[in-house]
């Protein structure tokens, strides 16, 4: 069973954010009001130190955890439909992730649609992760997680890396992640209702946004549809109450069918990347155990796979 806080935090999604969506809304009206919101539940804890910078013309922010870093190195993604979101909101998630990893964290800005459309997001991850590659970053040490949106970026990231014949990193954790674009999970209808965040209808509004013609079912935008063959090792962590639910299915179920390393975790009771929010024990939980994978893939340091092995 959910937790309180839990409980009390599904009311208050249904309140602040469901039952405001607007359809027709300006996708930038709409970022301004989610990152007031967001900044509710309070910035980075004392002690990480939070450092701007600009990777291959994109903005980003390298994130220090107040923990020892132990020589990791996260790339991360956020979430937000590919339209909304940034640092401003991620940034608490991203350090709490990074302690937990023993990393430092690469909090990527990157470019958002309506203005900028699909391959904008994919391009802009493809550079940061080039761009970490020629500092100096060992493939082997380096890890990529992303919400949302931000997860199923990373697994585009991680199908055009292995297709270009780049070195891989050494896993990658998803937190509720939306891979299909074309919204043909059987759970975007029976959890219409459960899920106190999203609506299908919001979804098909990001997804066109996002999308501006590309088939939905295009791979490096919905990456359920594409190949996993080669993959590094996957964590997946998500709500059982989710409308996306069934994207984090599929997935685990491509991937492990195409003979990847993929754990696939379902949380009863609670709501999409429901890790953002501190004051929930499952939020707590889930990133220990997040952040334990991803160091745990870099300390293994694996044998860097390429496209072509």
């Amino acid at each position: 069973m959910a937790s309180i806080q839990a409980r009390l935090t599904d009311k208050m999604l249904r309140l602040l954010v469901k039952s405001r969506f607007n359809p027709n809304a300006d996708p930038r009206a709409i970022r301004a009001r989610t990152t007031k919101l967001a900044q509710r539940f309070g910035g980075v804890s004392e002690g990480v130190h939070v450092e701007k910078l600009t990777v291959a013309g994109i903005p980003a922010e390298w994130i220090h955890p107040s923990a020892e870093e132990a020589g990791n190195t996260l790339l991360y993604l956020h979430g937000g439909g590919y339209a909304i979101c940034g640092p401003d909101t991620h940034r608490g998630l991203v350090a709490r992730l990074a302690g937990a990893a023993k990393a430092r964290a690469l909090l990527l800005d990157y470019r958002l649609a309506p203005e900028h459309p699909f391959p904008a997001a994919v391009e802009d991850a493809y550079a940061a992760y080039k761009w970490l590659l020629a500092e100096g970053a060992d493939p082997s040490r380096l890890t990529i997680a992303g919400d949302s949106a931000g997860g199923g970026l990373t697994l585009a990231l991680l199908m055009k890396l292995r297709d270009a014949g780049e070195p891989l990193p050494a896993g990658a954790a998803l937190l509720s992640p939306w891979t299909d674009l074309a919204m043909s999970g059987l759970s975007h209808i029976t959890h219409g209702k459960l899920d106190p965040m999203l609506s299908l209808q919001a979804t098909l509004t990001a997804a066109r946004h996002y999308l501006q013609g590309t088939s939905p079912t295009e791979p490096l935008a919905s990456p359920l549809y594409g190949n996993f063959e080669h993959l590094p090792p996957l964590l997946i962590h998500v709500g059982a109450n989710e409308i996306l639910l069934d994207d984090s299915r599929r997935v685990a179920e491509k991937a492990l069918a195409a003979g990847v390393n993929v754990e696939l975790r379902v949380w009863p009771g609670l709501p999409h990347v429901f890790q953002a929010f501190p004051q929930l024990p499952e939020a707590r939980t889930s990133v220990t155990e997040l952040g334990a994978f991803l160091n745990a893939r870099a300390i293994a340091g694996r044998p860097v796979r390429h496209a072509a092995d």
